[in-house]
Order: C-alpha cells, then structure tokens, then sequence
C-alpha cells in the first residue's frame, strides 16, 4: 500500500523534473511562463531564474531518496513557492498584458505548495516541521 511518504517522493521527483524543464515550457507557452518578449534567453533575469529552478529541481530530485531528512528543503519550495505566486498574481492583476500568468505559473506554484505542503505534513517528525 502507497502511504504519503511514497506519494511525497514521487511529487519530489515530479515537481523536481517540471523546475528543470522551466526553459521548455517558456518555448510551449511563453505567456504563461515569462514577463517579456523574444526568446526565453534574452532576458537576463529570466535566465536566472531559470537557473535557481533548474538547480531547485535537481535537489528536490535528490531529495527524494530521503524526504525526512531533506524538510528543510521541501518547506523552503512550500514557502518560497507561495511567495512567488503572491507576487507575481498581484503584478499579473496590476498588468493586464500579463494575465496569461494568472493561468500558468501561479496555478503551477500553488499547486506544488499545496502537494508538498499536505504530503509532507503527514510523514512523520511533526516536531522538526516549520509549516
């Protein structure tokens, strides 16, 4: 029987893999993903943030193997995930020409809060939890 530790994994592994393929997504649905025109490259700060992901989701991946030992990690996404889709939906509201967002990455990012934030409650150590 799969009990939330194994579905926490495997939202690791997932949500670890959809960080690393930010760039992609950005090509598929640039208006949803970015704030500015042109190629996902030719914005400094997108690339960026591209790369803070891409690293994020890589140590989400490895945190899979041991996700009690890694909360710390898995509440920063939570939290910093939150924060990010805050931000941006309140920009997005303020924007009109970013609207696309309010259908793209903030969804995405509350999503992964939520997943992480409920599954890594119910897996033991609650004494350690920041959340």
């Amino acid at each position: 029987m799969l009990g939330r530790y194994t579905y926490l994994q495997v939202a690791l592994v997932l949500f670890g893999a959809i960080f690393c393929l930010i760039y992609p997504l950005a090509l598929v649905w640039p208006s949803g993903w970015m704030w500015h025109d042109g190629a996902p490259y030719s914005s400094h700060y997108y690339m960026m943030i591209v790369g803070v992901y891409a690293t994020l989701g890589v140590m989400l991946i490895r945190a899979a193997s041991n996700p009690a030992a890694h909360r710390s990690l898995i509440w920063f996404t939570v939290w910093s995930s939150v924060v990010h889709a805050v931000i941006m939906a309140v920009q997005s509201l303020q924007n009109p020409e970013h609207m696309g967002h309010m259908l793209g990455d903030v969804p995405a990012l509350l999503l992964v809060a939520v997943v992480l934030g409920f599954l890594v409650r119910g897996t033991g150590n609650e004494s350690v939890s920041t959340g």
